[in-house]
């Protein structure tokens, strides 16, 4: 049987005009504190067969396994924040369950090319060795985009989520 060891995602963050988490005092910029969050999805029977699920810490996982990914961030700054953008590319081990991906106040975009560009599902195109393309299919999706579409204020949270299971 083949282990996988899950890692925290490598979570990439815009915020107003540039790139990074933004460290000053202008107006619509703040300071976003970002936590990634992985945990194992497990059922179990107890002895009345009632079945349960719970979410639970991962630091290993099988192929078949479905994990949960939630980034929590909140506004730390001193100004409101505004065009938020999480980006939170897929792992090559794991396969995205499609229309899992959850943000209250987002739109959500995905990548099939890398985090090159970014689109609805219906608009992602994969070129095949032999030059044809197709529709992207959720299992060949590479990043996951978060756009907040209104400003956080100050002390505000959030969080974005996505399952996936591994190959």
């Amino acid at each position: 049987m083949m282990r996988i060891v899950i890692s925290i995602l490598g979570v990439a963050l815009a915020l107003a005009a540039g790139p990074g988490v933004a460290q000053d005092n202008q107006p619509g910029r703040g300071a976003l504190e970002l936590k990634t969050i992985v945990q194992k999805v497990v059922t179990t029977t107890d002895a009345s067969g009632e079945v349960k699920t719970e979410l639970v810490p991962v630091d290993v996982a099988v192929p078949g396994d479905e994990v949960v990914y939630t980034v929590t961030f909140v506004n730390v700054g001193e100004h409101s924040a505004d065009h938020i953008l999480i980006t939170n590319p897929i792992p090559r081990e794991m396969r995205y369950v499609g229309g899992s991906a959850f943000g209250p106040g987002t739109k959500i975009v995905y990548s099939a090319d890398g985090g090159v560009s970014y689109g609805e599902p219906e608009a992602l195109r994969v070129v095949a060795t032999d030059g044809s393309a197709h529709i992207a299919s959720a299992d060949e999706y590479t990043h996951i985009r978060w756009q907040l579409t209104s400003p956080l204020d100050v002390g505000a949270k959030g969080f974005a989520r996505f399952r996936a299971v591994v190959r």
